[in-house]
């Protein structure tokens, strides 16, 4: 069996991209957006409209995982013409630059650190710590972790936390944020006031909420699941936590070409320097990759991982909140027999 340091210097092999295929990639994929975004507009049948509408919301997530990927520096790095494009990506994905790259390596430097997991994404607290919280402080991390929090995404997370949020807490850092929103918010009440409600719903608001509601759902799903493991600071390691804490989502070919293949997630964690388009070549490549715990988007296995609310140290496993209950009402039960 290989060695942390012996994995980790295997998949440096994979951490070099085509340039000519980033760029490819790229601009196909704004091809596609703009493609969609103005045949709404000028479509005139219904069906077609909202086709088109919901094909954009998924060409906005496979543009956000390309845009991650430039922030993790694993492609199209020291291009003036792609910083300026990504830059300008970032904003019109609500995804600002400075609070997202700043977040979000926290979150790859900390994955399934128990501690501090919540910081750059969704909070996992042992099952001792949620029972020593306040009821308000439970409401709140329960929230936090709601399906609807998930869902709603495009107002939870995107534009509350990575905009109005950073801004409010940080308003010389995050001045990008409180831009992303001005131009958001203007743009989409133009064409409210210009083209009407319909296409503001059809060209603005369903390709937002939906690509955000599939990237929040694939940022939870993909480290919040039955087999997910969690570790306190001094037992954690990086490998590890992208081994055994990071799942491997199984797709349809099509989807995992919308995903922009972040479905190999705990390929992505491993190295975040591999390109998105060479994930697939090396978990081929590496044997440790090949085992990784699996989820999918069978209804199911969404229902699982939604459930799953607290880490168990003495069970090593992500529990619910129905197995919470029993657990409580067990003590709860021993500790009178003792008394009595």
């Amino acid at each position: 069996m290989r060695s942390n340091s012996e994995i980790l210097h295997a998949s440096k092999a994979f951490a070099r991209e085509d340039r000519l295929r980033s760029w490819m990639e790229i601009l196909l994929t704004l091809f596609l957006s703009v493609a969609f975004f103005f045949s709404i507009v000028i479509a005139d049948q219904l069906a077609i409209r909202l086709i088109c509408s919901l094909a954009c919301g998924l060409m906005y997530v496979r543009m956000f995982v390309i845009y991650h990927d430039y922030q993790h520096r694993a492609i199209l790095q020291n291009s003036f013409i792609a910083r300026f494009l990504m830059r300008a990506i970032g904003i019109y994905l609500l995804a600002p630059e400075n609070i997202w790259s700043r977040s979000h390596e926290h979150h790859h430097n900390n994955n399934s650190k128990l501690t501090i997991s919540g910081i750059g994404s969704y909070p996992t607290i042992s099952k001792n710590r949620y029972l020593s919280l306040s009821k308000g402080q439970q409401r709140l991390y329960l929230i936090n972790r709601h399906p609807l929090t998930i869902l709603f995404a495009y107002f939870t997370l995107f534009v509350y936390w990575l905009n109005l949020k950073s801004f409010m807490q940080s308003p010389a850092k995050h001045l990008d944020s409180l831009f992303a929103l001005v131009f958001h918010v203007a743009v989409g009440t133009a064409f409210l006031y210009f083209l009407g409600f319909t296409t503001f719903l059809l060209v603005w608001f369903i390709p937002f909420f939906l690509s955000f509601a599939i990237g929040a759902y694939l940022f939870y799903c993909q480290h919040n699941f039955a087999g997910a493991k969690f570790k306190e600071s001094h037992d954690w390691t990086y490998v590890n936590a992208a081994l055994a804490s990071t799942s491997f989502m199984v797709m349809n070919p099509v989807m995992q070409w919308l995903t922009g293949n972040i479905g190999y997630h705990h390929v992505h964690h491993l190295n975040s320097r591999i390109p998105f388009y060479r994930l697939v070549e090396a978990k081929d490549n590496i044997p440790e990759l090949k085992d990784a715990p699996t989820t999918s988007w069978h209804p199911l296995e969404i229902m699982r991982c939604l459930r799953v609310k607290l880490w168990d140290p003495e069970k090593d496993k992500m529990i619910t909140m129905r197995e919470l209950r029993k657990a409580v009402k067990f003590v709860k039960r021993k500790t009178f027999e003792v008394a009595q």
